[in-house]
This record gives structure tokens, sequence and C-alpha cells, in this order.
């Protein structure tokens, strides 16, 4: 199992120093330096997976068992394509015939098996890309690891926040067959109030995970809902 060796901390590579370069500001040299003491980085580029965050997928699902062969999975804001090839993997395993379509406004070097698509999601375009995609089709599992362009001010980013979490759940709730799954990208405290309302009103199961993967000083955190209800659910 790949993520161990970078969980396990007996092996990690000696820590490399990264000097302040003329003309680099602090932040960035400790993003460097983070990324180049990192485990899940380093692991990431061993096993060929485009980032560290195909971890987060894979400990998220080795605790829930949410993907499963022949399964049709969406995946938003999938660049550079970490959780698209975890989602391959697992959903097209064995020759099943199972589908992964991957979505970014940003794009995406093909990945041989998945068919990625270059469209912002919360554009009219980028939706109606993604329904002729899958072609109507009912799609058991949607993730969203999608993050905002911020700007600085708090409110302003805890709204676009907001509004990408509200914007996946709708997604959804569109395309979901019954029983289907949402795993999306949270942020702080989880997710709006009366989002998570809906989604408990919509799921029969919801919670909150952090993976290991998910660095300890990130607020981002996932909403996994699993036995989606359909439609006519009501909404307290």
């Amino acid at each position: 199992m790949p993520w161990k060796s970078a969980r396990n901390g007996g092996r990690r590579n000696k820590n490399v120093q990264v000097k302040t370069a003329q003309g680099r500001r602090l932040s960035s040299t400790r993003w460097l330096d983070r990324q180049l003491n990192d485990p899940y980085v380093a692991e990431a580029q061993r096993v060929g997976y485009r980032s560290r965050a195909a971890f987060k997928l894979i400990e998220i699902d080795d605790r829930l068992r949410l993907l499963k062969p022949g399964q049709i999975v969406v995946d938003l804001g999938a660049a550079p394509g970490g959780w698209t090839q975890v989602a391959l993997e697992r959903a097209k395993a064995d020759g099943s015939g199972g589908r992964v379509v991957a979505l970014d406004r940003r794009e995406i070097d093909p990945i041989a098996g998945a068919e990625v698509l270059t469209a912002d999601f919360q554009a009219p375009e980028g939706f109606s890309a993604l329904m002729t995609a899958i072609g109507g089709a009912p799609v058991d599992i949607v993730l969203s690891d999608l993050s905002p362009s911020t700007t600085g001010h708090k409110s302003t980013d805890q709204l676009r926040i907001i509004a990408l979490v509200e914007d996946a759940v709708q997604y959804a709730e569109a395309v979901l067959a019954q029983g289907g799954i949402l795993v999306v990208k949270v942020f702080q405290s989880g997710a709006d109030t009366d989002v998570l309302r809906r989604v408990r009103s919509r799921f029969d199961k919801v919670r909150h995970i952090k993976p290991p993967a998910s660095r300890s000083d990130s607020a981002e955190t996932y909403l996994v809902a699993q036995g989606y209800k359909g439609r006519g659910s009501k909404v307290p």
C-alpha cells in the first residue's frame, strides 16, 4: 500500500534546507521547503501520482470503501489529476467498464482511460459539458476537491467557498443515482449550516473527514455523503 511508506516517518528523506534566494519571497521559500520535505510529495512522485492529493482520496476510500469497479465517477476540480488517477484505479479495475469524467478550468494533461474536460464548473458551459459527457447516465460518485481563488478578504473568501460547495451539491443532486455518493472539500468548521442541512436531508449518512494526508495546518476537511435519496427528499 503506497501511502503507508509516506506516513510511516521511518524512511523519510533527510531534511532538505532551502535557502531564501534573491527575489524569492519568504512565503515561497517556506512552500518549497515544505514540498521538498513532505513524504507524501515524495511518495506521489515515486508511484506516479500527479499530486500528493491522491493520498487524501486513497485514505478516505480505504476507510469508507466508496469506490468500486464498474462505477461512473465525476471528478470536479480535477487538475492536475491525482484524484482522477485513484478513481480510475478503483472504478475501472479488472476491466469492469467503469467511467471517470474529470473537469477543471485549468487544462489537464490527458489521463489514459479518463474523459478529461476543460471548463469552468460554475459556468453554464461547464455544466453542459459535464451533462453531455455522461450522456444522461446516472452517476455513482461525485468527487469535488475544488478550492476557490482567494482574495485575502475573509468574508469574501468564505462566500466563495460556500458557493463552490453549494454548486457541487446541486450538481450531485442533478446526476447522482439512487444511493449515490458525494465527497466534497469544505473549509474551517465544515459546510455552511444551510448546505449541511440540505445534504443531511437528501443522503442517508453524512460525516466530516480529515484524512491524514491533509496537512495539519490546513483548514480543509471533506464532507462525505452516502446513500442519495433523490431530489424529492424534503429539506427541513
